[in-house]
């Protein structure tokens, strides 16, 4: 996917919305578990206070009972991480009783915490107890009146709580590692399948762009068909505009011929200076007209989406047309072509453009003439791709002011003493450009004259 691709962004979007849904799931849902472990932990030592509570109220007045067994040898072990205490307030002097855990000077009530009583007179909380542990501490305040103020607490090792709490939070990171994936996959399933109509809509436009087909055809979603239709209705509308426009050139074409044709023919039938300066420039306007109403077919012609040719056998029948014309210089012709290389314009044209090189090759060189065609590698994945037509002669060749000259200048000819108008190179820059090509004249590594064509692929 490129960096500007709409599959792009909506994959992103996709895996930025599942990550953060995800991600708050899983705290979301640690928190919940906690607080559930956390409830049950609390509960399971609420049992143990409750029997502690219940020693104390049936103990004899202003005593300190020793509790019953709670049924936990960890309150027997010393720092086990398991504790009981009991205090007994008496104006400000209190008195303890502890579980045999627990070291004399410790304390594990919540009171110096300031941790608010609930109501019913007890708090839950966490301490840090003897030997650095952290403790979860459940604690219960006793008011009997005249026999005193007494607070029961018990509290035990809160890694417990950690250690499940944990093993939890790994089976959601392994769980929601999966559904990430899975996530992830279907979000890419999802883009490509969802935006491949509109890969197939850019297809189908290439096809036509290269000649294979003339319309958008298929069954597209709803969405889509509404563009398919005026993407065909643009195409048809383009195609009767064209057919308007050659209707109109070729009724010019007539209507111009036909009174030149009568002055040629009027001025043939007298042999005066006069008669014969008439023909001289009837004939010339009439090469002018028909050579500009050629480039209105073609800038008609190249409107029309959809004109593919193949090169090769064009530049073959231009090839051998030349080696008959120019049978009796003797010249080398030799030619490197690539495969599948099409051109996106007329067959006339092309046969123009590549006649007037050819032709103006042959006349300069003096034994060998070579031409290569290719395609232009750098252009491969822009949205209109050029190929390149590369003729080199052995000649005299040019200095690059005369170069530039040449193609500058309409009619500008090297050599009067050669034939031809000096209209050939013009008329190949015209054509070249009205396709969106160019001509470029350079030095050939035989040392004469490198002319190299470049023009739109269909390929």
């Amino acid at each position: 996917m490129r960096a500007s691709s709409l599959a792009r962004r909506l994959f992103l979007t996709a895996l930025i919305v599942s990550a953060f849904v995800l991600i708050a799931s899983g705290f979301l849902l640690s928190s919940l578990y906690r607080a559930s472990v956390e409830r049950a932990f609390d509960r399971r030592l609420t049992v143990y206070l409750k029997t502690i509570v219940v020693d104390v109220a049936s103990a004899p007045s202003g005593s300190l009972p020793e509790p019953a067994p709670l049924g936990e040898p960890l309150f027997q072990i010393p720092l086990s991480g398991w504790y009981w205490q009991i205090a007994r307030f008496t104006g400000e002097i209190r008195e303890y009783k502890r579980s045999p855990s627990i070291p004399a000077d410790a304390s594990i009530s919540l009171e110096d915490q300031n941790v608010p009583l609930r109501s019913g007179g007890g708090r839950e909380g966490y301490k840090q107890g003897p030997d650095d542990q952290i403790l979860r501490v459940v604690e219960r305040e006793i008011d009997l009146g005249e026999d005193g103020r007494y607070l029961a607490t018990v509290a035990a090792d809160a890694g417990e709580i950690d250690d499940e709490v944990d093993d939890f939070n790994d089976a959601i990171l392994i769980t929601f590692g999966f559904l990430g994936i899975i996530f992830i996959g279907t979000a890419w399933f999802q883009v490509r399948f969802g935006l491949r109509p509109l890969k197939q809509i850019s297809a189908a436009l290439s096809a036509i762009r290269s000649g294979k087909t003339e319309r958008l055809e298929g069954n597209f979603p709803a969405e889509i068909a509404p563009l398919a239709g005026e993407v065909n209705a643009l195409i048809e509308s383009n195609r009767e505009i064209v057919g308007r426009a050659r209707t109109h050139v070729g009724n010019l074409a007539h209507a111009l011929k036909t009174p030149l044709s009568v002055l040629l023919n009027e001025s043939a039938l007298h042999s005066e200076v006069a008669a014969d300066k008439v023909k001289e420039q009837v004939a010339v306007m009439r090469e002018q007209v028909q050579r500009h109403l050629e480039r209105a077919r073609l800038a008609a012609r190249i409107a029309v989406i959809g004109t593919a040719i193949e090169v090769t056998p064009v530049l073959n029948a231009v090839l051998r047309t030349m080696e008959k014309i120019h049978r009796a210089r003797a010249l080398a012709m030799g030619s490197r072509i690539m495969d599948d290389v099409k051109f996106h314009g007329e067959q006339q044209d092309l046969e123009e453009m590549l006649g007037n090189l050819i032709d103006n090759a042959c006349k300069w060189a003096s034994s060998r003439i070579d031409i290569e065609v290719f395609a232009d590698a750098r252009g491969q994945s822009a949205e209109r791709r050029y190929f390149h037509i590369v003729i080199d002669d052995d000649g005299a060749g040019l200095p690059a002011e005369a170069r530039a000259d040449v193609l500058k200048n309409r009619g500008r000819r090297l050599d009067e003493t050669k034939p031809g108008s000096g209209l050939g190179l013009s008329i190949v820059v015209d054509l070249a450009s009205l396709y969106g090509g160019r001509l470029e004249l350079g030095t050939s590594p035989m040392g004469g004259l490198r002319a190299e064509l470049v023009l739109p692929s269909a390929a």
